[in-house]
């Protein structure tokens, strides 16, 4: 790697660390600067603003886990499979976050598009963008599940949406308590929206 591309990729990675652990507003270039270990100048070769990394940085983030997120939502698994293991990634990632900072982060892509919406209109689109991805996934599940006749498919359209506010609902909810307790029955929350039982209550 290019000395030039590592000290963005540790800008990047510093940037995204600071501001998902507390805020856009609380977190200075020059916290960012002393995070990655790169001096201020290097920062303004490589960026023109704080709002200009952030971006990118949820980009790359973005970049990480999408691979995962193919993954899960693979056309091959069937459809309540995948939202299982959606619910559980979104579970898990957040259990790692409470082990390593002592407290919940939430979705940080919400975190900081309600943090900055009317402050920052290029922060506001790129959370609206990456906000919009996720839910591309879960209209395409959705969709699914009504080409199998579990769902209305006439109904098709807004649950995938529907799922998705619930989720960063639930997600903002735990941020704000501090308890999994919000997060640990989201497949339950998520199959009665789809008006669906799970199948260990179906077998009840």
């Amino acid at each position: 790697m290019k000395p030039e591309n590592d000290t963005k990729q540790k800008l990047l990675a510093a940037a995204m660390e600071l501001i998902w652990e507390s805020s856009y507003g609380s977190v200075s270039v020059d916290d960012i600067c002393t995070r990655a270990g790169v001096n201020k100048g290097s920062f303004y070769h490589a960026f023109k603003s704080k709002s200009d990394l952030a971006v990118a940085a949820f980009e790359d983030y973005w970049q990480t886990k999408r691979p995962i997120l193919d993954e899960i939502f693979s056309p091959q698994i069937p459809p309540l499979e995948r939202l299982d293991r959606y619910c559980q990634l979104i579970i898990s990632d957040q259990r790692e976050k409470q082990r390593s900072f002592g407290k919940l982060l939430g979705c940080p892509f919400c975190s900081i598009g309600s943090e900055l919406s009317t402050q920052d209109e290029k922060i506001r689109q790129k959370a609206e963008q990456l906000s919009t991805r996720s839910q591309k996934y879960l209209e395409s599940l959705v969709r699914d599940l009504a080409a199998e006749g579990l769902i209305d498919l006439e109904e098709a359209p807004d649950l995938g949406r529907e799922i998705f506010a619930y989720i960063v609902g639930a997600l903002l909810q735990a941020k704000i308590e501090n308890s999994m307790t919000h997060l640990e029955r989201l497949p339950h929350g998520v199959m009665r929206l789809l008006g669906l039982k799970r199948p260990s209550q179906a077998a009840a």
